[in-house]
């Protein structure tokens, strides 16, 4: 036999035993395809916060492109189905395949959902993606989870936020006595201790409750949706940090039984989704926090002001008791507190050393440099 004809042949028999394999696949996949499945996904947002509610729509539209079609997500806002605050609920009771929610709503529930989430004096947003992903929290909170019938998944953060809005000045822990404040779950409980009034309130009541008077105070994300919701109309002293949100986390809580009905294909994709949502949210606010916060100051009078050493060393020595307390009488929340609250130590120690004096000396020196830029020829800068 020639070399040629050797070839040929062999090419042949090569190209056919690799056919084979595929020609299966393709018969076995037309004659199972994968299924339409169609879901609904309520949130606690109304859909005028777009940052957090574009987020559903974003994991939405991912899995529905990711399958073809196939795989549909419905999203509705909050009180399209059901209360803003009553998302875990229809998820539990398969009212919705999967609800986006932010899981520290809960916290009447259980004080633990909020590790799922925020916990005051807490993570940053990476700290809590580390955490999450990397520090066993992800397989933490869901065996918590389990008992509510649900299974969860990151799927966005806010970054740091904004301590709130007052329409008085908080000058020391006294300024605190009987202040009715929008904020709930664990930073509520601090803050009882110190004498406010807390009072959780869902995203699209807010402004009405403040209009009215109803409430002396009210804290949401940040910037870019605090301007959005008008509260600057109302309250002009707006305060930071928001010391309880250090780096919340939203999440999606999908049905455990439609999670286990799902073809593997699908939750893939949904998972994927979900960390794209993760990723997307924290970079969108922060594009547009710095611009919504400059129009605030600029155009709508806005007072910035920082909450007093006073007021941060009580709260966070409330913080401390609370949890003490907590861990005493609930098993759930001190199995996670007794994992979190070393990580979060050795994260901040971490921290020291690179990122805060990084972000320290790049505060200093871009202020600097804007003061010498706006300083005229021939005139010294003021220190």
């Amino acid at each position: 036999m020639s070399r040629r004809r050797f070839l040929t042949g062999a090419g042949g028999g090569l190209v056919g035993l690799a056919a084979a394999p595929l020609a299966a696949n393709a018969q076995t996949a037309s004659t199972n395809p994968l299924p339409v499945v169609k879901w609904r996904m309520t949130s606690s947002f109304p859909k005028s916060v777009d940052t957090i509610y574009g987020g559903a729509e974003g994991i939405a539209k991912r899995v529905g492109s990711a399958s073809g079609g196939k795989f549909q997500i419905q999203v509705f806002a909050a009180g399209e189905i059901v209360p803003a605050l009553q998302a875990l609920d229809a998820v539990q009771n398969n009212t919705v395949e999967c609800a986006q929610t932010a899981p520290y709503f809960y916290f009447g529930k259980d004080p633990t959902f909020a590790f799922g989430c925020a916990i005051p004096f807490g993570l940053n947003a990476r700290q809590q993606n580390a955490w999450t992903y990397f520090g066993g929290g992800l397989a933490l909170m869901r065996d918590f989870y389990a008992k509510y019938n649900i299974i969860s998944f990151p799927a966005g953060s806010t970054g740091a936020q904004m301590g709130g809005w007052f329409r008085k000045e908080i000058r020391s822990i006294a300024d605190l006595k009987g202040l009715k404040f929008r904020i709930g779950g664990f930073a509520g409980q601090v803050l009882a201790r110190l004498g406010a009034v807390p009072m959780q309130i869902a995203a699209s009541d807010i402004y009405p409750a403040l209009e009215k008077g109803a409430i002396d105070a009210a804290e949401w994300v940040g910037p870019y949706d605090d301007e959005k919701l008008g509260f600057f109309k109302i309250a002009k002293n707006y305060y930071y940090p928001g010391w309880w949100d250090g780096g919340p986390q939203l999440d999606l809580f999908v049905n455990q039984q439609a999670w286990n009905a799902l073809p593997l294909e699908y939750r893939s994709m949904l998972e994927g989704a979900c960390a794209e949502a993760n990723l997307l949210m924290l970079a969108k606010y922060d594009a547009l926090n710095p611009a919504a916060m400059r129009r605030l100051v600029v155009n709508h009078n806005v007072q910035l002001r920082a909450f007093s050493r006073e007021i941060m060393e009580a709260c966070w020595q409330a913080t401390i008791e609370v949890c003490a307390a907590e861990s005493a009488k609930n098993p759930g929340f001190k199995k996670i507190y007794d994992s979190w609250k070393p990580y979060r130590d050795e994260q901040i120690l971490w921290a020291r050393v690179a990122e805060q004096n990084f972000d320290r000396f790049m505060a200093s020196a871009t202020s600097a440099s804007s003061r010498n830029q706006s300083t005229k020829p021939g005139q010294a800068s003021k220190p």
